[in-house]
């Protein structure tokens, strides 16, 4: 069985079983990109003249939070495949795609990582492969000695752009670096390390080869690390935006509570930023101004109640005739006591009672006018 994972494209691996040598065959077919699969999964970026608004954003990336542990596990490769952490590295190895240093944010070839630096300063173990040149040096490991498990988050370049093309905003993630988090010896405390930037570009085929399942409910992987990135599936905090100053979000606001309103008012803004550039149709006027006028009665209802509490809490601290007085005296609402409420009641049953009285009278008045009837007359 092979302890370690052999990366120069000369080497060759003694196998057991015939069914090892098929798998390895298909993960060097896997590994293996044309430059047409290059340009079909590659995302283009928009042209200046196309581009009339742009946000830098530089996020954190927590992969012990949320789906973004779909991009950590498996910590060590298996059956299921492995993780991105490991592909970046075995891409770096081979010496297939560039790694640009952390601080200049660069990507050209002035600024390209050289890997046994890297190997050096983060104490991983290396030896050159097979086949390897001074011009072109490759590079193999131990999966164990990169230490996979350490990296918990990445910090990732996201471009929010506005593109007159398509008439709306997008969000693209053009570049990520892998953050070491090590434990120091002395002090006790993580420290989290800044590794390299890699462009999101070109590691993209490789990405769309490893599936990763996102929901614990559902273990079927059926989206790709590149599709993560792509549907903007990660969740992460904004820790810096591109400004003259060149400053984080935390030395701009040391406070805890104002650096967390800034994130939010930042995601705010960015989130409804395709919202504000289109008038809404009629309908959705309609219905906002509904909204707003059931929600202003309401308010003014429960204000109308909170001031008849009060009211009548006034009308029982008082005593004797002013109490009386103020009991009747409640709201405008309910200006109508109940004892007003009684005496409209009591003068309705009086007209009524004068309006039967009436009819005796009138009776009577009609029996006593001394008429004879014809009857009589002839008698």
């Amino acid at each position: 069985m092979l302890v370690g994972t052999t990366l120069g494209a000369g080497a060759q691996v003694t196998r057991r079983s015939g069914s090892d040598t098929r798998n390895k065959d298909k993960k060097s077919a896997r590994a293996t990109v044309t430059d047409r699969q290059q340009s079909f999964y590659e995302v283009r970026e928009p042209s200046d003249a196309d581009l009339q608004w742009m946000k830098v954003i530089y996020r954190e990336v927590d992969l012990t939070k949320g789906k973004n542990a779909a991009l950590l596990y498996p910590e060590m490769p298996n059956e299921d495949g492995e993780n991105l952490y490991f592909i970046i590295m075995r891409l770096l190895a081979r010496n297939e795609i560039s790694a640009y240093d952390y601080q200049d944010e660069i990507f050209n070839d002035a600024h390209k990582v050289k890997m046994d630096e890297m190997f050096d300063n983060y104490g991983i173990d290396y030896t050159l492969a097979k086949g390897s040149t001074e011009k072109n040096p490759v590079y193999e490991f131990e999966d164990a000695d990169i230490r996979a498990n350490q990296v918990l988050s990445y910090y990732i370049i996201e471009k929010w752009e506005f593109d007159t093309r398509s008439n709306q905003m997008k969000a693209r993630v053009e570049a990520l670096c892998p953050v070491l988090h090590q434990m120091d010896d002395w002090s006790g405390e993580t420290g989290r390390y800044p590794m390299f930037w890699v462009k999101l570009n070109d590691i993209r085929p490789y990405m769309a080869k490893q599936y990763v399942f996102t929901d614990d409910d559902n273990n079927l992987a059926r989206y790709s690390i590149d599709d993560f990135f792509k549907l903007n599936m990660y969740t992460g905090d904004i820790i810096k935006t591109k400004n003259l100053r060149n400053l984080a979000l935390k030395q701009m606001f040391p406070e805890e509570k104002a650096l967390k309103h800034a994130q939010d008012s930042i995601e705010q803004r960015l989130r409804s930023f395709n919202k504000d550039l289109w008038v809404p149709p009629l309908e959705v006027l309609q219905a906002q101004a509904e909204a707003e006028e059931k929600a202003r009665a309401e308010a003014e209802g429960e204000l109308e109640e909170g001031e008849e509490g009060a009211e009548q809490v006034e009308g029982e601290a008082a005593t004797g005739e002013g109490e009386e007085k103020t009991a009747t005296r409640t709201t405008k609402r309910g200006s109508k006591s109940k004892d007003t409420k009684k005496s409209s009641k009591a003068k309705a049953k009086e007209k009524k009672t004068k309006i039967k009285e009436r009819k005796p009278k009138t009776s009577t008045q009609t029996v006593n006018t001394g008429v004879r009837s014809v009857r009589n007359r002839k008698k």
